[in-house]
């Protein structure tokens, strides 16, 4: 290190000390001097670079990295969702035969279901538009 120290008297906060004795070994620091140095160096290069927004980076990049994670499993669940679903309505079509108009009456139908439900649709409920009222209103059914 230098050979030319200075000698500073500093008394920290209790706090500040305890923290001081807990990391300075793990950041791999020889003397709670050395960690004191290099604090201070690390905050007053901050404070010259004006990086007064060091610790919302540092939020930012944990949180981007969990929302990839998250996209990505997303995308994979879309995708086998949609693969699914594209072979029920080859299936479905192959039974039905449907013509193009009854799709288009069918099509609005369901976007009316979908907006009028938010979405959280089932057989279920389906039936029960129909007019079967055997149907046990149970809490597996959302």
């Amino acid at each position: 290190m230098r050979d030319n120290k200075e000698r500073l008297t500093y008394r920290p906060e209790p706090e500040t000390r305890q923290k001081i004795e807990q990391w300075y070994e793990r950041d791999n620091c020889r003397s709670m001097n050395e960690f004191i140095d290099k604090a201070v160096s690390f905050y007053a290069d901050c404070l010259a670079a004006n990086c007064n927004d060091m610790l919302p980076k540092s939020i930012s990049a944990a949180v981007d990295g969990r929302l990839s994670i998250l996209e990505k499993n997303l995308s994979a669940l879309s995708f086998n969702h949609s693969v699914e679903l594209d072979m029920l309505v080859g299936i479905i079509n192959d039974i039905a035969k449907l013509d193009q108009d009854d799709l288009k009456r069918r099509r609005a139908q369901s976007v009316r279901n979908v907006k009028s439900t938010n979405g959280r649709i089932s057989l279920e409920r389906r039936a029960q538009m129909r007019g079967e009222d055997a149907w046990d209103d149970g809490e597996w059914q959302s």
